[in-house]
């Protein structure tokens, strides 16, 4: 099988992936107690006016057809209208995407940066204070909420310090005048880092911490293989032989985990968010919940869901480029 048939046959399993994660989506409306008529309407509306508004937005309709309206528009790029904001729900959903995917990718670099060299080390030093301390770092990654982490640095490096702000950047990739504005100025990419540090700290850790481990592991495992061992046999230099052999084909795995994880870090910043005040569908799923803004909810869950869809092709077909033993069936 091709390449582009795999692609094709992923892409297929993909899209019913993506209409489950749809139904799934609009499912939950009516599975979630209260109604929307009840943040639209006022608090003094007569049930003729309720009765009018749930006219307004399809709710008076049989569940099957309301879901069939609802894939149609869906089709056609058309994720319902908010009510509570006056605005189509696709629209505001991708003005705030960006900045979600700035801070994930920002989180991403953060955790490869610093988990791959400690997995490494890790590994070449192994039951030595260097592993120690690298292990120990990893335990605690892993077991810190990233809410905590988040208001600790806030309250120690902001607040105690007052180094780094603590909130959402003035710069990047937010919304502004209904475009995506970035400023490559050298003041502006110093604010944006500025900005950065800590939302990518905090959400990265966990990421990190589980990259160490990882990289750890299955550098152990590729170390004790037979062609390390006729390497150092031939006299090649250790550092040849645990950065170009052994790394590499531990890198295949931490490639395909950086791919899922991104998705992962995606959906899974709306905590972040909301102790940094960020500019994402984190907060913006928030809010959406608290007013039960339901065309603001579904469309984001459904793009988070088809940006984990998009990344799982990738990463598939990537690594079985990357591992010619691993076929494409």
């Amino acid at each position: 099988m091709s390449t582009y048939q795999f692609l094709i046959r992923r892409g297929l399993q993909g899209l019913l992936v993506i209409w489950g994660v749809i139904t799934v989506v609009f499912l939950l409306r009516f599975m979630t107690p209260g109604s929307p008529v009840d943040f639209v309407a006022p608090l003094d509306a007569s049930p003729e006016l309720r009765a009018q508004i749930a006219r307004n937005l399809g709710l008076d309709q049989p569940i099957y057809v309301q879901y069939a309206q609802y894939l149609g528009s869906l089709l056609q790029g058309d994720m319902g209208f908010s009510y509570i904001r006056g605005r189509p729900a696709s629209g505001i959903i991708f003005l705030r995407l960006p900045a979600t995917i700035e801070l994930a990718v920002a989180a991403t670099v953060v955790a490869i940066i610093f988990s791959i060299p400690l997995g490494v080390i890790s590994a070449t030093r192994r039951h030595e204070p260097a592993d120690y301390a690298a292990t120990g770092f990893s335990l605690v990654g892993i077991s810190t909420p990233n809410f905590w982490l988040g208001i600790m640095l806030i309250l120690l490096v902001s607040v105690g310090l007052g180094i780094l702000p603590t909130s959402r950047r003035p710069i990047g990739l937010v919304p502004a005048m209904e475009m995506l504005i970035f400023q490559f100025e050298t003041v502006g990419i110093q604010t944006w880092i500025r900005h950065m540090i800590l939302p990518a700290i905090t959400l990265g850790t966990y990421f990190t911490a589980m990259i160490v481990r990882l990289t750890r592991s299955g550098m152990l495992d590729q170390l004790g293989q037979p062609y390390v061992k006729a390497a150092r046999a031939k006299g090649l230099p250790e550092t040849l032989v645990t950065y170009k052999h052994a790394l590499r084909n531990t890198m295949i795995p931490i490639i395909t985990v950086l791919g899922l994880q991104l998705g992962t870090l995606i959906g899974g910043a709306v905590i972040t968010e909301f102790v940094f005040n960020w500019p994402g569908l984190g907060t913006l799923i928030i809010d959406a919940i608290n007013v039960r803004d339901w065309p603001i909810i579904q469309g984001a869950l459904i793009v988070i869901g088809v940006g984990f869809v998009v990344i799982n092709i990738v990463v598939d077909a990537l690594y079985a480029r990357l591992n010619p033993r691993v076929s494409l069936e």
